[in-house]
């Protein structure tokens, strides 16, 4: 099998001949929005990478190519984790990052480095944070039925055969194998879960760089499974089992559950192997970055801080509302906000006239605190927050630092990502 390796927002050159059975890879199968593309120009075929980093098949079982994070300086990668940890230790943050990644675990697996594997880390610590909130409010009671080798009574069914064969035939004749219903947490929803759970503490004892991520919450969630007991419980029945109807709360936390053993085969001794096996995968990075600004912008200004406010021309990313400043605030994962030789006053007047649109909205200027007699009147703050290795990772206090010449009271941030 060959791998290609690139970084995401690039191009490679290809053959034709290569790709003559190629389709362009959509994320999350919307249309509008391409993983990978290729395109022919005046002879030349190049494959186009978009914001999306990942892995995934170009031939099945024959050719891969797998998307590391955008390369900032030729020494220095994209500290992908730390952008992920950053955000998702606010809980309210991580509710939003459901549609951070694509899974396809039904296409055939791809062997990579360990290193490689993005996608394990993000369904861990978001496994860990729903299922805080499953413990939080405490593990669902449930009627389930169980089998117990009784003395001297019986209870609900007399397993006939078992009985005979395990007590009668060696002589202990008080002995009884019943079958019956009992209530309490030891369901198989909660059996699920404490296995799920041990998964991710192997994977912690063996890749500890996550410590400071995972273990404040594995610590918090395990207490709450010791009177759940899984010795006995087959992995393999989770592929058959229906969920009870009753657990709906749990729908979010039994599938990444499931994700995350069905990601290791149903086999934790799996998490060994330096070289992994992964399905394809892909993460959006401008919506990691828009969760991490958010994170960012939480620490400085807290509730003051508005995300994806409705509005009737759409959702700016942020609404920052205090008493003495009122702002629209959108995150652009582009580099062309860079002050650099390159970029030097440059922008993209698809996200000037997008945002001014929020800024007009009457919906938005309401929720800013605006009259309608306000609005005849206010030109509101516009910002615009992007990635620049030159910048700092702390966001400034004052956001009006740096103006777009060309636009009145339009702003610019930049923000330094975290590197490896």
């Amino acid at each position: 099998m060959t791998t290609f390796i690139t970084f995401e927002h690039s191009c490679i050159d290809v053959s034709l001949d290569d790709f003559t059975h190629f389709e362009d890879v959509f994320f999350l199968k919307r249309t509008d929005v391409k993983c990978l593309e290729l395109k022919v120009s005046q002879g030349n075929v190049r494959l186009h990478t978009n914001y999306y980093v990942g892995i995934d098949w170009l031939k099945k079982n024959e050719t891969a190519i797998y998307v590391a994070p955008k390369l900032n300086e030729e020494t220095k990668e994209t500290d992908y984790f730390k952008m992920l940890f950053s955000c998702m230790k606010h809980p309210e943050i991580a509710g939003y990052s459901q549609d951070l990644c694509e899974i396809k675990f039904d296409e055939p697996y791809i062997e990579i480095n360990q290193k490689q594997d993005l996608i394990t880390p993000l369904l861990m610590i978001r496994y860990l944070q729903v299922l805080k909130s499953v413990v939080r409010k405490g593990l669902k009671k449930s009627y389930y039925r169980v089998e117990q080798n009784l003395s001297s009574k019986i209870k609900g069914k007399v397993l006939v055969s078992k009985t005979l064969k395990k007590n009668i035939l060696r002589n202990r004749p008080n002995k009884t194998i019943c079958n019956f219903e009992v209530y309490g947490i030891d369901s198989i929803e909660n059996k699920i879960l404490k296995c799920a759970l041990k998964f991710v503490e192997f994977y912690l004892a063996k890749y500890r760089q996550f410590s400071d991520c995972f273990l404040p919450h594995l610590s918090f969630c395990k207490p709450a499974f010791y009177e759940v007991d899984d010795s006995h419980f087959d992995l393999n029945l989770i592929k058959k089992i229906k969920i009870n109807a009753f657990f709906k709360e749990y729908k979010e936390a039994l599938d990444l559950a499931e994700m995350i053993m069905k990601r290791f085969g149903y086999n934790i001794r799996e998490i060994d192997k330096k070289v992994v096996r992964v399905p394809p995968f892909w993460i959006d990075m401008p919506k990691l970055f828009e969760l991490y600004v958010l994170g960012l912008l939480k620490e400085q200004y807290g509730s003051k801080i508005h995300f994806q406010a409705k509005g009737n021309y759409g959702e700016p990313d942020f609404l920052l509302i205090t008493e003495s400043e009122k702002m629209v605030i959108d995150t652009k994962y582009k580099r062309i906000y860079q002050n650099n030789d390159e970029y030097q006053n440059r922008f993209n007047s698809d996200d000037i006239r997008q945002i001014c649109g929020y800024a007009r909205d009457r919906k938005i200027l309401k929720r800013l605190g605006y009259t309608d007699e306000d609005m005849q009147d206010i030109v509101v703050d516009c910002l615009i927050i992007y990635p620049d290795q030159n910048s700092s990772e702390i966001l400034p206090k004052n956001l009006k630092v740096h103006s777009i010449d060309q636009f009145t009271k339009f702003y610019k941030i930049p923000v330094k990502l975290p590197t490896l």
